[in-house]
């Protein structure tokens, strides 16, 4: 057996254990936003949710969310040896809005809350762009000398219908008329 096959058996292992690990997190996450909703709604206040309860709820959901999606993402990686960029900055928007959620905005300045709207607006334009681009897929080829994953504009890809982009400037399409 060769080094790279041995590489390749240990990195599958690695991913095995990961991803288990990961789904046991999730699924343990899954079993305490339940227990906390269950408290929340008949223990506590029966039927009644007061405003940092729901908050408390809110959050702790949307990091689930998040957690499902990264589970998805390393999923398909370890499948397909595809990074679906597309979900990833998905889940960047999510944790974000989790935390502008879950932030008092009486306790931080001006600045912060500037910085955390040009992230969103970063994020949402980027999404917006592979959208419209049509891209959202990385390939992850291997390359034989380091067996890293090789990602360029030439291993998108496209969808149905399209080509693939092998430069980035090909990704600029000008409207005549």
């Amino acid at each position: 057996m060769d080094a790279s096959a041995i590489l390749k058996t240990y990195e599958k292992i690695i991913y095995f254990i990961l991803i288990t690990l990961f789904s046991l997190i999730v699924a343990f996450s899954v079993g305490e936003l339940a227990y906390i909703v269950y408290m929340s709604l008949f223990v506590n206040t029966p039927l009644l949710l007061e405003n940092q309860e729901l908050l408390g709820i809110f959050g702790y959901f949307l990091l689930v969310l998040i957690g499902v999606e990264l589970l998805s993402t390393v999923a398909a990686y370890v499948n397909e040896k595809v990074v679906h960029v597309e979900v990833v900055i998905l889940i960047a928007i999510i944790a974000v809005v989790r935390s502008v959620i879950l932030v008092d905005p009486g306790k931080l300045d001006g600045s912060e809350l500037t910085g955390v709207a040009a992230i969103i607006i970063t994020l949402c334009a980027g999404y917006y762009l592979l959208k419209k681009g049509g891209l959202g897929r990385l390939s992850g080829q291997y390359n034989s000398r380091n067996s890293h994953p090789v990602r360029s504009y030439a291993a998108l890809n496209p969808l149905p219908g399209r080509q693939a982009i092998s430069k980035p400037w090909q990704m600029i399409r000008k409207k005549t008329k």
